[in-house]
C-alpha cells in the first residue's frame, strides 16, 4: 500500500528562476509525513508526538512550476527497531511524471527519557502495511 498527500504549488514557493525553489520539497515532504502518521492513527497534537527526523534528503529530477499538481506518494523501506525510513516519490498529479524522490529517518523518540524508544507493535503494524515491495 502506498500513502498519498496532495498539494498545489503556491507563488511563494517558487524562485527568481520560476520553478519550485529546492527548500519547498521539504515542506511537502514534512507535510506528507505529518498526513501519513494522522493517517495511520497516531495523533499530531505535539504534546504526544513520538517522532524526530534524524535524517531526510531529497533527489531532484524535474522542475516544479507554479500551480502545479503534485500527489507525494509515501511508502516504508526499513522498520528497525526504534527507527523506519520512509520514501516519498513526489509526481505531477495529471500525468505521473517524477518530480522528485525524498527518504527520511524517523526515530520513535520518548520526549520525558530524552532518548530513542522501542517501536511499539501497533505502530510497526500499521507501518509494515505500507512496506515497499
Amino acid at each position: 500500500m502506498v500513502h498519498e498527500s496532495y498539494v498545489k504549488v503556491r507563488f511563494c514557493e517558487t524562485d527568481a528562476l520560476g520553478h519550485v525553489n529546492n527548500i519547498s520539497y521539504f515542506i511537502y515532504l514534512e507535510e506528507a509525513r505529518i498526513n501519513f502518521f494522522r493517517d495511520i492513527g497516531f495523533q499530531v497534537d505535539p504534546k504526544k508526538w513520538n517522532f524526530i527526523l534524524a535524517s531526510t534528503k531529497c533527489d531532484f529530477v524535474k522542475q516544479a512550476y507554479f500551480n502545479q499538481k503534485l500527489c507525494i506518494l509515501t511508502s516504508v523501506s526499513h522498520i528497525g527497531t526504534k527507527s523506519f525510513r520512509l520514501s516519498s516519490r513526489v509526481v505531477d498529479e495529471e500525468t505521473n511524471q517524477l518530480i522528485a524522490y525524498g527518504e527520511a529517518v524517523v526515530v520513535y523518540f520518548d520526549f520525558q527519557k530524552q532518548q530513542s524508544a522501542a517501536i511499539p507493535p501497533q505502530l510497526k503494524e500499521e507501518l509494515t502495511k505500507y512496506m515497499a515491495t
